[in-house]
């Protein structure tokens, strides 16, 4: 993220051609003055600054409107065919109203939907009053997107019974393992026919308070929801942010949270993690993951509330929360078993997200690591602490302990500041180039390390992930083209190699139009000192170790308005003489036999196949008995959870000085070493450092 001053005077200079634009105000319109005027800023700031702007043409508005409709009835449980047969209308047309700074199809879905929303009401209330039947032979299949729109009211019924059906059948199922487990028999033990009626109870309870919800977004908010699909057809990373939106998202940037520590997108009619805090509750838990759907949040004692189709601000509500509070979510994993994981809410500094080091003992030597959960940089006051600084700072600590090698750990981190990588990736070469930035012009610009110093000059390692994005990727991609080090991980890293800016439309308004809240989009485009983007491949390891995203595409790649991967120029630069394809060849060797690595690889097939099978039973008895198959084979994988590798972890001095008056910190560190203890790809990244050792000597 960074400000780009010459777009921001070009699109101030023009920005009072939009008012010619603006219609006369209509009766019963909330604002349409705002509104048109609105969608024009939007429009022209996308094409007159937008690094690559999307056409706007008859393909952009079928996107637009596919999308929108998925993201309004992703399930296709509120309209119906002959709702579709109106709206078809303005399938091509969404593309015009933008230019022409009109929202006709919202102003015509809007209402609808409400109405329909407001007759669903009756369905599941009329469904759940009565038990029942379990034992008619019965499926549903939950791959909405290729269903057909229901004809009638009677058709879209019976789906809303037979989505009921499966979510009573969880419930249930839920209940019957807590039964199970009650070594103590502190609960009473209830039959079938009391569990089925809690159940649809629990599901009931469920339904009105999502329905509650419904009611309290506003037309507003359904607008933001339909510009944003308009803005995400430029580029995942370009988003509206309405006057509350951006709110919340500068009280984000203060650095103190109280909650679980997850950040949650949504994803069709799902809540979906996307990123574990470090240092947060959920991190030190350790059980939720990356690309978790959370299906249910529950408060404590009571009963969870199911969460599919709700808004992300009421359930980001539910999981935050008072520190001390217990939050339990039911989250359905990668592999499409479903858990219920209970978290305990506490507040998290931002101290947790500074890098950090440790010493790594082994018989063949001492080496090193630095965790860097991100590129972090006060942009306000230049002389706090950065990424760059304190790495530098972990790398003098580390050196003083004698290590003979350095693993830099990218996992899981973001990215962050453009400055604070090119400096980062100094410490570890000579001057020279590290990143080309390409501007929609056309021009570009190479970032230079100008410093001739090199802090660590030993063996280096980068450990990646598919979640390692951005500056992340710069660093990764300047090590791997300067042959320093190697990469090791996910196969590929995450793919984003765009910068984005943050604006402000009220530059563009006045008080009397009212609050236009801002907008962030893609002005630039990353490109490695080789000339190859970091956009859509990311940075490719150069020793892949399986994971459980081995054979799925996750990152950039997901996403189908990505920016293309390209090509540009080669920097000019001088790369290390290493040759570490006899390093490569034996970690890859170890690998292969590794019986941990060996049960990842199979799990990772095992999540694959699972994720094509869409289709659940209705019948209790075959609903159970695929539940428990699936409980069993997913047993075999249970194994990865007792790895411990014989590393040793030790805290640096500088550390254990702050222990004596810190013990929050000394506890921090304990579970870091604990949790490394159990890190299969540490441990490899450990054996590498020790063959280029044993190479460089």
């Amino acid at each position: 993220m960074k400000r780009n001053y010459k777009v921001i005077l070009l699109v101030v200079a023009l920005a009072a051609a939009l008012w010619s634009f603006v219609p006369f105000k209509k009766a019963n319109d909330p604002n349409p003055e705002k509104e048109a005027f609105l969608m024009g800023v939007l429009n022209f700031v996308l094409q007159n600054a937008h690094y690559h702007p999307a056409d706007l043409n008859d393909t952009f508005s079928e996107k637009v409107y596919t999308n929108y409709l998925n993201i309004i009835d992703g399930n296709k449980r509120y309209l119906l065919q002959s709702d579709i047969d109106e709206l078809n209308k303005f399938k091509t047309e969404l593309d015009d109203e933008f230019k022409a700074q009109r929202i006709d199809f919202f102003n015509k879905s809007y209402p609808l939907v409400e109405t329909r929303i407001q007759e669903a009401k009756t369905f599941y209330k009329e469904i759940l009053a009565k038990p029942l039947d379990f034992t008619v032979n019965e499926s549903i299949n939950t791959d909405y997107e290729k269903q057909p729109w229901a004809k009638n009211k009677e058709e879209l019924k019976d789906r809303w019974r037979k989505q009921l059906k499966l979510s009573v059948l969880s419930t249930i199922e839920d209940n019957l393992k807590i039964q199970e487990n009650d070594s103590l028999n502190k609960l009473p033990k209830k039959t079938f026919v009391e569990l089925e009626k809690e159940a649809r109870e629990t599901s009931l309870k469920s339904l009105n308070e999502f329905f509650e919800f419904f009611e309290e977004i506003s037309r507003e908010d359904w607008l933001s929801m339909y510009i944003n699909t308009l803005l995400e057809q430029f580029d995942p990373h370009t988003n509206y942010l309405a006057p509350d939106d951006k709110q919340k998202f500068d009280e984000s940037m203060t650095g103190s949270m109280e909650g679980i520590g997850a950040q949650l997108r949504k994803k069709d009619q799902n809540t979906e993690i996307t990123e574990i805090i470090p240092g947060g509750p959920a991190m030190r838990q350790g059980e939720l993951e990356n690309g978790d759907v959370i299906l249910k949040v529950g408060q404590g004692n009571e009963q969870p509330v199911d969460i599919i189709g709700m808004r992300l601000d009421k359930v980001v509500k539910m999981i935050k929360g008072k520190k001390g509070t217990v939050v339990n979510l039911t989250v359905k994993k990668v592999d499409g078993s479903v858990k219920i994981i209970s978290i305990t809410r506490d507040k998290f500094e931002i101290e947790d997200t500074f890098a950090k080091s440790t010493v790594i003992e082994t018989p063949q030597g001492t080496y090193g690591m630095i965790h860097l959960p991100k590129f972090y940089i006060n942009f306000e006051n230049k002389e706090n602490r950065d990424a760059f600084k304190d790495v530098a700072k972990e790398v003098e600590y580390l050196k003083a302990q004698n290590v003979e090698g350095i693993i830099i750990d990218l996992r899981n981190n973001g990215g962050g500041s453009l400055q604070t990588v090119v400096d980062m990736v100094g410490l570890f070469i000579p001057q020279g180039p590290v990143v080309q930035v390409k501007a929609k012009s056309g021009n570009s610009e190479v970032l230079y390390d100008r410093d001739n110093k090199t802090q660590w000059t030993g063996p280096l390692v980068v450990l990646i992930n598919n979640y390692s994005a951005s500056a992340s990727e710069i660093f990764a991609a300047a090590i791997q083209d300067y042959n320093r080090g190697l990469i090791l991980g996910s196969k590929h890293s995450f793919g984003k190699g765009t910068v984005q800016n943050l604006l402000d439309l009220n530059r563009f308004g006045d008080k009397k139009i009212g609050d236009l809240g801002a907008m962030k989009f893609t002005s630039q485009k990353f490109y490695r000192v080789n000339g190859g983007s970091t956009q859509l491949k990311g940075v490719e390891s150069d020793i892949v170790l399986p994971d459980r995203f081995l054979y799925i595409d996750t990152g950039e790649r997901d996403n189908d308005n990505a920016m293309n991967w390209d090509k540009i120029a080669m920097s000019k630069f001088t790369s290390f003489n290493n040759n570490f394809a006899t390093v490569i060849d034996k970690s890859k060797k170890r690998v292969a036999t590794n019986k941990e690595f060996k049960l990842i690889d199979e799990s990772a097939k095992w999540v694959k196949s699972q994720q094509e099978d869409n289709t659940f039973s209705l019948k209790y008895e075959d609903y159970l008995a695929k539940s428990k198959q699936l409980e069993e084979q997913s047993k075999k994988f249970n194994a990865l959870k007792d790895y411990k590798n014989n590393l040793t972890f030790k805290s640096l001095p500088y550390d254990e000085a702050l222990f004596k008056n810190d013990t929050v910190l000394q506890n921090k560190r304990k579970r870091w070493h604990k949790n490394l203890n159990t890190d299969v790809y540490v441990e490899e990244a450990v054996n590498v450092l020790t063959d280029i050792k044993t190479l460089k000597k």
